[in-house]
């Protein structure tokens, strides 16, 4: 390498610094204050609660994300401490086993999940007690799945299609309604109902189970447990944004809870759709039980998670860099066709409200730097220390390998001048790519390049010191100027790296 290059590889592969990642939530407090909160909740309502939760039970990257601190199976573990007196109900509706629906983020159908829902609880020493199949209408599909689960052992229960729900409350509170679906045992204080995703009938199955526990002269209650929007935190908040970002598909606005200023004096953050059915929830508590014990929708949440804020700044800036990642996100659907431009339109205006543009993310900026000297497109990633460093592409490499590479000499303390994997090796992966599997692309992808390291590893020094620092980029953030490869994202993904991308698709 010439001077003038290995100076140019120094200045661009290396940057300032600004010091460790910092946590701005206390896991360890939140566990501890929430599994409190909800067993005090329990013991208001005769010592049975059915709890209706929200989002991922585990797997909570968005969280984590806006919460650095919160460990993504947080919700989970707080679970587990109130496990002696738990049982898991998993709701599917009818309509989503007929269609097939599938989980967008594991690309597995909601049936399927059901399975993986029940085995990853049950391996963790929590009791899963059945399944309900919701919106059931005798569907061929449905029968077919009660049919399996029952030949497994795992009880099933159908609640059918109400006409007129949820505003029909008459019908609703009454034999042909609730009435009519199939009792759902239960035999702990505490009973979560979960669901593979939205619209799968969880709350409908709290309140129907409400209404059939009564008839049996048992007052149990119902709470609900969602991590955001935060209620206890300001409207415009960077981590409520960021949850309106994240739902933008949706369509999900945050709002005041007008029910609990009016009741209370006191302003809390709700969402749309919530304050939208309270008045209707209102009234099928007041035709279960005569009155309602919520004066309003943030009443019936049993979230903590805003009092386990314990640097505000860190989690202020965590948030903008989602909002900033959400928008790529939205911007790289629009172009697949995935999705219409009201998503990215309704993302660009949270920006506008925070005044944030794409450049306040740092390897935004260094990879488009990177890729405007280079003339090829390039990538960056900021390390845990604050530290940026850049790549391009090449006859031999994508941004992303070469990203890769770089990262982890860096990482290792080895000169970037040193080539971990020679060319003559990568050239025979190349010429069976091409040749031999007819693809178009040369270009070592990120998987290629760590099977290579990993073959290399058992004689060469530098490439064991290199892939032991793999690690180390778990919570980094990438950003390449051109829309990636399904490989390039799953092992970015793999390895915990925060990706965006320009939305640009790559030239064949």
């Amino acid at each position: 390498m010439s001077g003038k290059m290995r100076n140019f590889a120094i200045r661009i592969f290396v940057t300032q610094k600004h010091g460790t990642m910092k946590h701005g939530f206390d896991n360890e407090k939140y566990l501890k204050i929430q599994s409190e909160h909800i067993k005090e909740r329990i013991s208001k309502f005769g010592n049975k609660l059915y709890l209706e939760f929200g989002g991922k039970l585990f797997d909570d990257y968005h969280a984590s994300r806006v919460l650095p601190g919160f460990e993504p199976d947080s919700k989970l573990k707080m679970l587990m401490q109130l496990r002696d007196d738990a049982e898991i109900v998993i709701a599917i509706s009818a309509r989503d086993i007929e269609k097939n629906k599938v989980r967008g983020d594991l690309g597995i159908t909601y049936d399927v999940d059901v399975l993986r829902l029940r085995d990853e609880f049950m391996n963790r020493g929590l009791m899963v007690s059945s399944v309900v199949i919701t919106q059931y209408n005798g569907q061929a599909s449905a029968m077919a799945f009660r049919e399996r689960l029952e030949r497994l052992g795992i009880k099933v229960y159908y609640h059918y299609i109400i006409e007129g729900y949820p505003t029909n409350v008459d019908l609703i509170c009454s034999a042909e309604g609730f009435g009519r679906n199939e009792y759902v045992e239960t035999t702990r204080p505490l009973v979560v109902v979960t669901a593979p995703g939205p619209g799968s009938g969880k709350m409908a199955v709290c309140l129907s189970q409400l209404y059939q526990e009564n008839q049996r002269g048992v007052k149990a209650g119902y709470a609900k447990f969602e991590t955001f929007p935060i209620w206890s935190i300001p409207l415009k908040h960077p981590v409520n944004v960021a949850y309106e970002a994240a739902t933008a598909d949706l369509n999900d606005v945050n709002m005041i809870d007008p029910f609990h200023l009016e009741a209370y004096g006191k302003t809390t953050v709700n969402y749309n759709r919530d304050i939208e059915i309270f008045p209707v929830l209102n009234a099928i508590f007041e035709g279960i039980y005569g009155q309602n014990p919520y004066k309003s929708p943030t009443d019936m949440g049993v979230n903590m998670a805003g009092f386990c804020i314990c640097d505000d700044e860190v989690c202020c800036k965590a948030s903008k860099d989602e909002i900033i990642r959400r928008y790529y996100d939205a911007l790289c659907n629009f172009a697949s066709g995935k999705t219409a431009d009201t998503e990215v339109n309704k993302i660009a205006l949270l920006m506008k409200q925070l005044k944030l543009t794409t450049a306040d993310r740092r390897t935004t900026v260094a990879a488009q730097e990177r890729k405007q000297l280079e003339n090829a497109e390039a990538s960056a990633i900021e390390l845990a220390d604050g530290t940026i460093i850049t790549a391009h592409s090449s006859a031999l490499l994508g941004p992303s390998a070469a990203l890769l590479l770089n990262a982890t000499k860096h990482l290792a303390g080895i000169d970037h001048g040193v080539k971990l994997i020679a060319q003559e090796i990568i050239e025979p992966i190349q010429y069976t790519k091409v040749r031999l599997l007819h693809g178009h692309n040369p270009r070592l992808h990120t998987d290629e390049v760590l099977v290579a390291l990993s073959m290399l590893s058992l004689t060469d020094e530098n490439c064991r010191r290199a892939l032991a620092t793999l690690p180390q980029l778990d919570g980094c953030q990438v950003h390449a100027t051109v829309m990636l490869s399904e490989v390039d994202r799953k092992i970015f993904k793999k390895l915990g790296i925060g990706l965006t991308t320009d939305p640009l698709q790559k030239k064949k």
